[in-house]
């Protein structure tokens, strides 16, 4: 007889709560597959022990599944409230730390967030990501893109999103066309890649779901220092999701998802509408930002 239909056989007899973890673990005795008989069976060897620590109650228990529940209601193919909860609590960036371990000169990781969308436009090297009049004060950033060893990478790919000056991503607004400060640039024989954004502002996750309800039901806040997203991918290295935070946000220290790294801190440099490189029929201030991208090559 299977151990883990032994509390079924049994139930004037119930199986003590060390018995039941080892009967759900020799459950999965069986899955074929190494790797994932080993996650399930570690999943629950801790799921059980968080539940013995704490001493679980059946109320606290339906709570947590209704939390979920609501979770996956609120999903849609612009909101992803799973990726949301793991970015709070702490485990998207504790992924991303176990996935890239840091490596002298290389840029550094760090969460992709829920906002990133697959296959945006290609754009022409030096035009602007912003589809939409009032997306925000325009930004100028260039740079290289090169490998650890020094070389310029050419035909590297710089995938890259924001929010606009409303806080919102084309993906959350519908008021936004759906490619609003979003693109791909691809750099040239020098590794050397240029493009106008707009300057990025504080945001709050979304908070009206439940994700929200925990924030405030723990004293948390739901906002992001302003940064720009970049995905910078190139044949023969490893690519890297990245972002760069503005110097100025009061949230640095508090980011709602854990995202902040030192090295990925910078300084929007400001310039007056008559400075040379202003943007064309813009009359007030503009940002640029000069950065490089440096990238580890891809293990053999």
């Amino acid at each position: 007889m299977p151990a883990y239909h032994a509390a079924v056989e049994h139930e004037r007899h119930p199986l003590p709560p060390e018995d039941i973890t080892a009967a759900a673990r020799t459950s999965f005795d069986g899955t074929p597959d190494a790797r994932l008989r080993f996650l399930l069976q570690r999943l629950v060897e801790h799921l059980h022990a968080y539940a013995r620590d704490v001493r679980l109650t059946t109320s606290e228990w339906e709570a947590a599944i209704a939390f979920l529940t609501d979770a996956g209601h609120r999903c849609t193919d612009r909101r992803q409230e799973f990726v949301l909860l793991s970015d709070t609590l702490g485990l998207s960036m504790l992924v991303d730390a176990l996935q890239n371990s840091p490596q002298a000169g290389v840029t550094e990781s760090t969460v992709v967030g829920p906002f990133h969308v697959d296959g945006s436009p290609v754009r022409p090297m030096g035009s602007s990501t912003a589809e939409q009049e009032g997306s925000g004060e325009p930004m100028f950033v260039s740079g290289t893109v090169r490998g650890i060893d020094g070389p310029p990478v050419a035909g590297a790919v710089l995938d890259v999103w924001q929010n606009a000056a409303n806080r919102l991503y084309a993906v959350q607004d519908p008021d936004q066309p759906l490619e609003n400060l979003r693109g791909r640039f691809l750099t040239g024989a020098d590794g050397a890649f240029s493009f106008w954004a707009v300057r990025p502002v504080d945001y709050p996750i979304p908070d009206d779901g439940p994700v929200g309800r925990m924030l405030a039901a723990t004293g948390r806040h739901p906002w992001r220092p302003a940064h720009l997203h970049l995905m910078v991918s190139a044949a023969g290295y490893h690519t890297v999701a990245t972002h760069l935070f503005d110097r100025t946000s009061p949230y640095l220290a508090s980011d709602a998802v854990f995202g902040v790294k030192p090295s990925l801190v910078v300084d929007f440099l400001a310039h007056g509408p008559h400075e040379p490189g202003a943007p064309e029929g813009w009359a007030g201030t503009w940002y640029s930002l000069e950065r490089d991208f440096v990238l580890a090559p891809a293990e053999a």
